[in-house]
């Protein structure tokens, strides 16, 4: 049997469940989720790996008109990941009304094949689903058009099936032992973001970037095996930002830095000592300078 392999990606507005929908499809958590728009800033790759297959998909940002630097490279990302796309996966809020033109004019003179997910459909009634399967298959004519819950793991079974028929033949793209393309300190670096995303509000989650400084291994002092030593820079434009963050008497930091600890020894399956500073860089978000040092050159 021939081998299969392409890239399918994921993409939609902010907060639509893509995120939610690739860690279903990898089988593995490996994109930040949160209930607040614009959570995912980079591209990030997770595979599906068996003997005479490999599906890479991509998780991408929610596709908005960018208004600053950050948001400029973050589109980058997005476009990238159609360049390259044999497969399309368009994720839909069965909430929206209908104000996706945003992602229609990425999409429509791409000639990608592509499928509607219309997610979020725990909640809705069957009239609602029906009206939007309609409405898409008039609009876009798919491949094909899913009605599903990313979040409940509902009718996305035969989604692998489905992509697989439409990738080529083609020899893997990476290791078979892959599962991603991004580094440990980039997933550590993204659970201690997704903790400020999930105790701040307002600006402060948008303002801040994390850089992880430091990611050494060492041997616990009391010989008790093995421990990850982390420090990790967490940057905001403000110095309100910064006491904000920081919280009356570091209250509000020890806090994520707890929540993060814990997240990511499960992630790593070894103990953690997470140390972490906060540093105030004006306009970062503005800067291609930093945004170049912080990973969102393309």
């Amino acid at each position: 049997m021939a081998h299969k392999a392409g890239f399918v990606s994921i993409i939609g507005k902010p907060n639509v469940g893509k995120s939610t929908l690739m860690n279903v499809l990898v089988g593995e958590r490996l994109s930040i989720i949160t209930p607040k728009a614009q959570t995912t800033r980079h591209r990030i790759l997770g595979m599906v790996n068996e003997e005479d297959y490999q599906i890479v998909f991509s998780d991408t940002p929610g596709i908005i008109k960018p208004k600053y630097s950050l948001q400029e490279s973050m589109m980058s990302f997005v476009n990238g990941s159609l360049t390259d796309a044999d497969v399309l996966l368009f994720v839909t809020d069965i909430n929206e009304e209908h104000d996706e033109e945003d992602v229609l004019e990425k999409i429509l003179n791409r000639n990608i094949p592509t499928i509607v997910l219309i997610n979020k459909i725990d909640k809705a009634l069957q009239e609602q689903v029906d009206e939007k399967i309609t409405y898409w298959q008039e609009k876009l004519n798919p491949v094909a058009i899913y009605a599903i819950s990313a979040l409940h793991k509902h009718n996305v079974d035969g989604l692998l099936d489905r992509v697989l028929e439409m990738l080529p033949e083609h020899p893997a793209y990476y290791d078979k032992e892959d599962l991603t393309d991004r580094s440990e300190r980039f997933f550590v670096s993204e659970i201690i973001r997704e903790k400020i995303f999930l105790n701040y509000q307002k600006e402060i989650p948008y303002s801040t970037e994390v850089i992880v400084k430091s990611f050494k291994d060492e041997e616990m002092k009391n010989g008790k095996g093995a421990m990850v030593r982390i420090t990790a820079e967490i940057v905001v434009e403000r110095d309100s930002q910064k006491n904000i963050l920081i919280g009356t008497g570091g209250s509000m930091l020890k806090k994520v830095g707890t929540e993060a600890r814990i997240e990511i020894e499960k992630f790593l399956d070894t103990k953690v000592f997470l140390e972490m500073f906060v540093k105030v860089i004006p306009d970062w978000r503005s800067k291609k300078n930093y945004l170049k040092s912080f990973g969102y050159d393309n």
